[in-house]
């Protein structure tokens, strides 16, 4: 199998240092910003966004008049990541606290969240509550929008929000925006949908303060894992016989199989995890304490496996329950999955991502890749394989299975902008202090961002703005189709910027366009930081 991509970090421990007040690099950045109403929080998995958010919530609650803080996740098991926890130790002045009862991430009934909600409002004394996005949304259908002044609301996984119809918890942030005094803080790995929808309305977006932490800085900044492979593999056939070639049962290892409707679920879910456990080993026994599979191997080992694919609630939730505990890496050996641990999934010790057919949503491949990029002292090295049909010229649908591969190869590409240094762009002739934390470049004729929304944009609000032209199906079809450049660089990029940014004027729409081409340029191609300064400046005549 060959990758990709292959990315090997410095491990200078940037990422995972804390400060006097126990916070990380991402932490800090994103606590720079407390006295904003509206954050939006973007870092990649294993950067410490829950944490973060506690942060923020505490100093809103005690020196900014916010009464109460409100926490909604997208399922039940990441609410496990806004436990109770003790933050003054490490040199923070407040703890989390969150009394059990208004944790709601729990297995009772819709109906005894939605009075517990309730409650929490009308509670004087309560300060913090944990639900999921679907509690939140329905709770909000039956309460006065008062009720959510002066609160925080902090919205994890934000992608799942949209501006499409019937995306209740769309509507829902557009109400509290729109008639409350709320201070909402939005935390996503990844602004951006696969479906190429609206996440909030541009008026709404431009009133965010963005706090990003990259991938790069985030894995440029551990102290174990140094390297990242990004890779695809092909089969023919059946993909359980491609599956022999790829997965390495000594390696910590999460596999995603395909759903049962796709091309590549050749058998029913239960059928194919069978398959699976058959070349694993040759024996096989369930562990009915933990819910595990034990599997022995022909060299006579004994993996420890979960399967989060059946169907038997109780023996699934006994399972979930054993990996929220895990704590050491012998713990657990496999976890096969379908639809779950993806997001929020924290498992430290994982050090490949297996995922069995095509994704064509960047959000879900962002995701997937966190799943084995936390930094553990049991790996130096985290690999994302995706397993996918060689594209057969003699079938019919051969042009669906290249159109896969080209969002494929689209996300890949775009993984690679993020996995790469900072670069900041300026013109040849700046007298600004230089920027010893990224890689400067002075080009000829480069126009300083002529107001502080276009400086603002970017500076700021550059990544989102590069997914956003990637993804855009005029921009794809034109770049296939190898359309002259120009075409591409001054009508239908200036178009995506102006649809997203619908209020800047004619220059400022200019300086955006110039930066965000040759940010997408120099992020995809290798780039010699070596300099006995730190630093280094190019010159582009």
């Amino acid at each position: 199998m060959s990758n990709l991509l292959d990315i090997t970090y410095e491990r200078n421990g940037n990422s995972t240092n804390t400060n006097q007040y126990g916070m990380r690099e991402m932490q800090a950045r994103a606590y720079d910003a407390k006295d904003e109403q509206y954050i939006l929080l973007k870092a990649p998995p294993a950067s410490g966004k829950s944490r973060a958010l506690m942060f923020l919530a505490l100093d809103k609650l005690h020196n900014q008049g916010i009464k109460k803080a409100i926490v909604a996740v997208p399922e039940q098991s990441i609410g496990g990541s806004f436990k109770t926890t003790d933050l003054k130790s490490h040199g923070y002045m407040y703890d989390w606290e969150i009394e059990p009862k208004y944790n709601l991430c729990s297995s009772s009934g819709s109906k005894a969240k939605g009075k517990a909600f309730k409650a929490f409002l009308d509670d004087p004394d309560a300060k913090t509550l944990v639900c999921t996005h679907s509690t939140f949304r329905e709770a909000f259908k039956t309460i006065d929008n008062d009720k959510f002044n002066d609160v925080l609301i902090g919205i994890d996984e934000f992608h799942h929000v949209t501006q499409g119809a019937q995306n209740v918890i769309g509507e829902t942030l557009d109400i509290i925006i729109d008639k409350t005094n709320a201070h909402i803080i939005a935390m996503t790995g990844s602004y951006f949908r696969g479906d190429g929808m609206a996440i909030l309305k541009p008026a709404h977006e431009n009133i965010f303060h963005q706090v990003t932490y990259n991938y790069y800085e985030q894995l440029n900044g551990y102290t174990y894992l140094k390297s990242l492979g990004i890779g695809y593999h092909f089969y023919s056939g059946q993909y359980i016989d491609g599956l022999r070639e790829v997965l390495d049962p000594n390696l910590k290892t999460i596999i995603h199989i395909p759903n049962v409707n796709s091309r590549e679920a050749y058998t029913d879910k239960h059928t194919q995890v069978d398959h699976i456990l058959d070349i694993l080993g040759d024996e096989t026994e369930y562990d009915q304490e933990t819910g595990l599979i034990l599997v022995t191997t022909p060299n006579g080992d004994t993996l420890r496996v979960a399967n989060l694919v059946q169907d038997d609630e109780k023996l699934r939730g006994k399972v979930k329950d054993y990996l929220a505990a895990v704590e050491d890496v012998d713990d657990i050996d496999i976890i096969i999955a379908l639809g779950m641990a993806k997001e929020g999934f924290d498992w430290s010790f994982c050090e490949h991502a297996l995922t069995i057919g095509y994704r064509g949503s960047l959000t879900e491949i962002v995701q997937i890749i966190g799943r084995c990029t936390r930094d553990s002292a049991n790996k130096t090295h985290a690999q994302f394989t995706n397993l996918v049909a060689e594209p057969d010229a003699s079938r019919d649908d051969v042009g669906g299975a290249v159109n896969d591969m080209l969002k494929a190869i689209t996300c890949s590409l775009l993984m690679e902008q993020i996995l790469a240094p900072q670069f900041k762009f300026k013109m040849k002739v700046d007298p600004d202090e230089p920027d010893t934390k990224t890689t400067t470049i002075l080009v000829k004729g480069l126009a300083v961002p002529p107001t502080p929304k276009a400086k603002d944009i970017i500076e700021n609000k550059l990544q989102e703005l590069k997914e956003k032209l990637i993804s855009n199906p005029e921009i794809q079809k034109a770049t296939i189709a190898k359309e002259d450049p120009s075409v591409i660089n001054n009508q239908l990029i200036p178009k995506v910027i102006q649809e997203t940014f619908p209020d800047l004027k004619l220059d400022e729409l200019k300086s955006v366009r110039d930066h965000v081409v040759l940010d997408t340029l120099f992020s995809g191609n290798e780039v010699n930081t070596k300099d006995v300064a730190g630093r280094i400046q190019y010159v582009i005549e």
